[in-house]
């Protein structure tokens, strides 16, 4: 289990900032990519957005759309530390995926390959997230974590790209539900029933149902196995079925998605926040002919029958109570709104603005 800070020594504290600061840097892109970018190539192509409905923020929804080519989806692994060689029998990274010229040159219609050098593939590097958006088309996941190989302290490297997720979703509810104390040895202890149980609440912890897709498996699957390391981690899955990204972290789960803004919802927030009108217009929407659109991030946090016990003992599971719970929800500026702070956005469960 990943330590809080203050259980870290000086150095150490040093490393977590530098890597929340690199963290919300590569938020920002993805989030950019995720949504807005593949919102603008709907309209290119004259297709209708599909907006989330409120339902589908709400804990255990099941609605799910169709996949679209026009969303750009991914999973991008961000560790702390180094990913131990132990878990790559799950984690799947080996020297033919790692990110060097000799690999990225069989990729097809890669654009920077041209250019390519292995300064590229360091977080300090200037053309560091244009490099991880042009290797985002390619399928499974990235993984960006320290750098081994070289000498620089705390250097943060897009390590592996086509990092494939192999972890059975029965062992990692397994050790889910061991740790909250639902059971002592194995999944199938208590019988068929509470296993298919608890496999169903392994999704429900990630904020999923559990007939979701592939790729948004193969995220909380590798949330749940990097959260038993010492360090912390984040997953961000870009998912065209849920039209949201999801951002599985050790503050819990997170869902950004795009809302649907009229003037008139936009002059009532403004006036909220005593933000003028066109400011508000120009640091936290974007155009879309008639109307505008908007980022927003539902926050979730866990319930006591997701969280270990206090006396650490054995308790018996309730399958119909929710694991998960909204706290916050905001709205969020542009990237390029850098002095504008997350405004509070209670959307999910309103009836108006």
């Amino acid at each position: 289990m990943w330590k809080f800070r203050e259980q870290l020594h000086y150095y150490e504290r040093l490393r977590r900032s530098l890597y929340e600061i690199l963290r919300d840097e590569l938020e920002r892109r993805l989030v950019k990519i995720s949504l807005v970018d593949s919102f603008y190539s709907y309209q290119k192509a004259g297709v209708d957005y599909s907006f989330l409905e409120k339902s589908e923020l709400r804990p255990k929804s099941k609605k799910m759309e169709k996949e679209s080519e026009l969303f750009n989806t991914f999973i991008v692994i961000f560790y702390e530390d180094v990913i131990s060689p132990e878990l790559k029998n799950y984690i799947r990274f080996f020297p033919e995926n790692r990110v060097v010229k000799r690999n990225i040159e069989y990729l097809a219609n890669f654009s920077l390959y041209d250019r390519f050098n292995r300064n590229l593939r360091y977080f300090d590097n200037p053309g560091f997230l244009d490099f991880v958006e042009d290797l985002l088309n390619v399928d499974y996941a990235l993984l960006i974590q320290q750098d081994p190989t070289v000498k620089k302290r705390n250097r943060y490297s897009l390590t592996h790209f086509h990092v494939k997720i192999d972890w059975p979703i029965a062992d990692a509810a397994e050790d889910l539900a061991k740790w909250l104390k639902y059971i002592q040895n194995n999944l199938y202890e208590g019988g068929e029933k509470k296993a298919r149980i608890l496999q169903n609440k392994l999704f429900e912890y990630y904020g999923c149902h559990h007939s979701v897709g592939g790729r948004r498996t193969a995220g909380l699957i590798a949330a749940q196995l990097l959260r038993k390391m010492d360090y912390v981690s984040t997953v961000f899955v870009s998912s065209s079925e849920s039209r949201a990204m999801y951002k599985y972290s050790e503050r819990g789960v997170s869902k950004f998605f795009l809302v649907k803004l009229t003037e008139k919802e936009i002059n009532a927030l403004a006036d909220r926040e005593s933000i003028p009108p066109d400011s508000f217009i120009s640091q936290y929407v974007y155009p879309a002919g008639d109307y505008y659109v908007g980022i927003s991030e539902a926050c979730y946090t866990y319930t006591p029958y997701s969280k270990p016990p206090e006396d650490g003992r054995l308790r018996r599971l309730w399958p119909a109570y929710n694991w998960l719970k909204l706290w916050f929800e905001y709205l969020h500026p542009k990237a390029t709104a850098l002095h504008a702070r997350p405004i509070n956005y209670q959307w999910v469960y309103s009836t108006d603005l």
